[in-house]
């Protein structure tokens, strides 16, 4: 049975654990199909089918990383509001337990520290639910060869231990705060974003923008400045920091 997590402000949580789940965003996805309210939480110490955009997978040891997915329910703001609102919960959340990590924001669903990857965020909706996974790096020895020019963890950044518990408890903390201030997350989200006065190329299904990341609107899309002087907005697709 779930266990219930109220916060402070009393907003309350139902939370299910998993030592070994496919993907905690399908668990919450069928979950939803099935009538399950709202403020449903799926965590997982592992997932051996975690996917990221674009279906690309999402890969970490066994209790190396936060995995984390919210059920919201009748979620009615538009464009990117709720995706933001829980990047800024996460990477405060970070702040708190990960003594001097200050992580930024990378447009549009990316935790980064110094330009290397620390979280993902992918958000799916069916109907009126909108489930927000989330995968943090936490406790990290080493990565991969294909990643470790890339990737970071809090630990890393930390130069010390970090207790992913915590950090799962401060997320929750963190989230129930920014749902209730949802009016200003865009004018907040823009002061964390890395993205921001940056030379990007955004690539997207059928083509690909290249120019400097110039601002965000007010429902959270990307507007890029090309070459050729014209801004472009932006509402979905892969971006590239250049140096």
């Amino acid at each position: 049975m779930p266990e219930a997590v109220r916060t402070s402000n009393g907003r309350e949580w139902r939370v299910e654990r998993f030592a070994e789940i496919d993907s905690t965003n399908r668990y919450l996805l069928e979950a939803a199909r099935q009538g399950a309210a709202g403020d449903f939480v799926a965590v997982a110490d592992h997932q051996t089918a975690g996917r990221g955009r674009f279906d690309r997978r999402w890969e970490a040891p066994p209790g190396s990383s936060l995995l984390v997915s919210v059920l919201l329910r009748s979620v009615t703001e538009v464009g990117h509001h709720v995706v933001l609102a829980t990047a800024l919960a996460l990477a405060a959340a970070v702040e708190r337990v990960a003594p001097g990590v200050i992580p930024q924001l990378k447009w549009p669903n990316d935790l980064v520290v110094h330009d290397r990857k620390l979280a993902g965020l992918l958000a799916e909706r069916d109907g009126d639910a909108l489930v927000i996974g989330a995968g943090c790096n936490v406790q990290w020895d080493a990565f991969p060869a294909d990643l470790e020019a890339t990737a970071t963890a809090c630990n890393l950044e930390a130069g010390g231990p970090v207790d992913r518990d915590a950090l799962f408890a401060e997320f929750l903390e963190c989230l129930a705060a920014e749902l209730n201030r949802l009016d200003d997350v865009v004018p907040r989200a823009r002061a964390r974003l890395a993205t921001l006065d940056r030379r990007v190329r955004v690539e997207r299904a059928h083509d690909t923008v290249v120019g400097r990341a110039v601002d965000i609107t007010p429902d959270g899309a990307l507007v890029v400045r090309r070459d050729d002087g014209a801004d472009e907005t932006i509402t979905a697709g892969d971006v590239v920091h250049l140096r």
